[in-house]
């Protein structure tokens, strides 16, 4: 994927609370599409190998959340995390680190993952199929920048991570705002 290229269109299975459910788990199935999260707004997308995992976990999600008030003086109007797991996950993964600004996408099947380019095998790891890690500033459905960690291949003996930090994203958006 590079820059002016438009999001694949796609359904994601999510789940949404409802508090008209009654029970311990108040939540519903609701179908998202690509439009849902990406017309009409500027934002970041940034995609990882799986939730509950040690450089998600402890650097990549957490940096995008402390991070949201600066890229929202950047323009940024959302900042979705997404991963090749079911809503399920995502939802009990975002809770568990305390996430309540940057919102989880759950693509379950990979359908979105693999038609951006980036599903990989991770079999090495006992993980199967998921996403290599990438991020993008997406302006309407349309990517305007593009960020991807180096050595896109099948069972990475590593997990690179630098190229699509917080930071790095921040650093881009700041030499636009400059240029401006």
């Amino acid at each position: 994927m590079k820059a002016n290229t438009r999001l694949p269109d796609v359904t994601f299975r999510t789940r949404v609370r409802d508090d008209s459910i009654e029970g311990p788990n108040p939540f519903r199935w609701q179908d998202r599409t690509t439009a849902d999260y990406f017309a009409g707004k500027r934002v970041i997308l940034f995609s990882l190998p799986g939730a509950f995992t040690p450089t998600c976990s402890t650097y990549q999600l957490p940096g995008f959340e402390e991070n949201f008030a600066t890229f929202r003086a950047q323009g940024i109007e959302a900042i979705y995390c997404l991963s090749v797991n079911d809503a399920f996950v995502m939802n009990q993964w975002a809770k568990a680190q305390g996430i309540d600004k940057v919102k989880v996408i759950p693509d379950g099947s990979g359908v979105f993952t693999r038609r951006m380019g980036m599903l990989v095998h991770k079999d090495n790891l006992g993980f199967g199929m998921r996403s290599w890690r990438y991020a993008a500033i997406v302006n309407d459905g349309v990517i305007e920048a593009w960020f991807q960690e180096p050595g896109l291949m099948d069972d990475c003996p590593d997990d690179p991570y630098g190229e699509t930090s917080p930071e790095a994203i921040l650093h881009c958006l700041g030499k636009a705002v400059a240029a401006e």
